[in-house]
């Protein structure tokens, strides 16, 4: 009888055991993908690079939406060239062409994916949740630089140019910010 015992004990521990790792693995991952730049993840500074290399590198931008979304979204530039450690400001657009308020968050990553970790975001619009009211256009700065430690990296030093890309998504407007907008919405049409 105590061999049964255990037996269940040890067969329950090793279920509690996966189900505590089953449960921590996406915020695990996704912490391993910000820090190394694994999948493409980039990298977030709260300044600009202090170095800036004269060797240069082309950065193009790509936008997508997930199916669904009712946005059109695109960015105001196909590509730019930067030297390495140079800050770069690009813009995308957003226009809401439905007749009621809709709110989207993007998600992002760059390729190839060794670039991920180098490529930085001082400022971006994919940091917050954007609201747009119906019919409402607008042009979202993201504000960059290449890392130059990229150039010491066996594998991304070989990148010729990062693709930065965006992919919105439609999420359900918090009961407040649903208020605050349907409220803007009034303003506007008594105005």
């Amino acid at each position: 009888m105590e061999g049964k015992k255990k037996t269940v004990v040890q067969l329950v521990s090793v279920v509690l055991v996966m189900g505590a790792l089953a449960w921590a693995a996406v915020p695990l991952y996704d912490l391993f993908c910000r820090v190394t730049g694994f999948g493409g993840e980039t990298q977030v500074a709260s300044s600009e690079s202090e170095t800036i290399l004269d060797q240069t590198i082309k950065i193009k931008f790509d936008a997508s939406k997930e199916s669904g979304m009712p946005w059109e979204f695109k960015p105001m530039q196909r590509e730019m060239e930067l030297r390495i450690g140079e800050s770069g400001l690009a813009f995308y657009e957003a226009y809401n062409p439905t007749d009621h308020v809709v709110a989207g968050t993007a998600s992002y990553n760059v390729a190839p994916f060794a670039a991920g970790g180098y490529f930085v975001k001082i400022a971006c619009f994919c940091f917050t949740e954007q609201v747009l009211q119906p019919g409402e256009r607008v042009e979202m700065p993201v504000t960059f630089y290449v890392d130059p430690e990229i150039v010491d990296d066996p594998e991304a030093k070989y990148a010729k140019h990062i693709t930065l890309s965006y992919t919105f998504h439609e999420m359900d407007l918090a009961d407040t910010d649903y208020q605050a907008a349907l409220e803007t919405e009034k303003t506007t049409e008594i105005n």
